[in-house]
């Protein structure tokens, strides 16, 4: 019979591979069509191939691959629905976040925000794309911690990975930046209205320049004409 002292080597493992196969995605280094062989994929990550399997599972779950036959997994190729649909349940999910967060952000919290703001701005200086893409998931995070949901951040789980992969698409880093501020601004006065309001827009910003750069600037204005 397995211990759990035994198990918990496995269980490690399968979160690191899992971990390790998202980040290439989510940075480039697997790119959409691109196949997830078990082993190959064991031997560059010094493994066997159990955790690998469970790891490939657990991210077609998550949206990131898809199974063409029974013998070849690829990295999702995201069309303009799939886009649409996360930005249409993230524009409704962070729109309440943002808006319970007005009401229940005390100093602390504020603060907090404060702080990964002025990491992002440090970032944004140095034109540190990861760093950024990192912060800003964290500063919406964060927002979702304080709305005090968990029904909300339950829902929300399985969609971080994609929405953080949408969020590395908008390269505008100054004007994210920008947008962050305004939504702490708007959380900070206790204005729920306010708050949400100012989240709405900015995923709706967000969509537009995403759709522009995955899809070209035809599709954002489709976009544009239908919000």
């Amino acid at each position: 019979m397995t211990t759990a002292s035994e198990r918990q080597p496995l269980a490690a493992t399968r979160q690191r591979v899992r971990d390790e196969l998202r980040e290439r995605i989510l940075t480039g280094r697997l790119r959409p069509g691109d196949r997830l062989v078990e082993r190959e994929l064991a031997e560059d990550l010094g493994v066997s191939r159990v955790p690998v399997r469970e790891a490939i599972r657990s991210l077609e779950a998550e949206g990131f691959l898809v199974e063409q036959s029974a013998r070849r997994i690829v990295v999702r190729q995201l069309a303009r629905v799939d886009v649409e649909e996360l930005f249409d349940v993230r524009e409704a999910l962070e729109g309440l976040a943002a808006g319970r967060a007005a009401e229940r952000a005390g100093a602390a919290e504020l603060k907090g925000l404060e702080r990964l703001l002025a990491d992002a701005a440090r970032a944004t200086a140095r034109g540190d794309a990861a760093k950024i893409t990192v912060l800003n998931s964290r500063f919406h995070d964060e927002i979702v911690a304080i709305a005090g949901n968990a029904l909300l951040t339950t829902m929300l789980q399985p969609l971080q990975g994609r929405l953080r992969w949408l969020t590395s698409q908008n390269e505008h880093w100054a004007e994210l930046l920008d947008e962050h501020r305004r939504l702490h601004e708007a959380i900070a006065s206790g204005d729920a209205d306010r708050a949400h309001a100012e989240a709405v827009e900015h995923v709706r910003v967000n969509r537009e320049v995403t759709l522009k750069s995955l899809f070209g600037a035809d599709q954002a204005e489709i976009a544009a004409g239908s919000g």
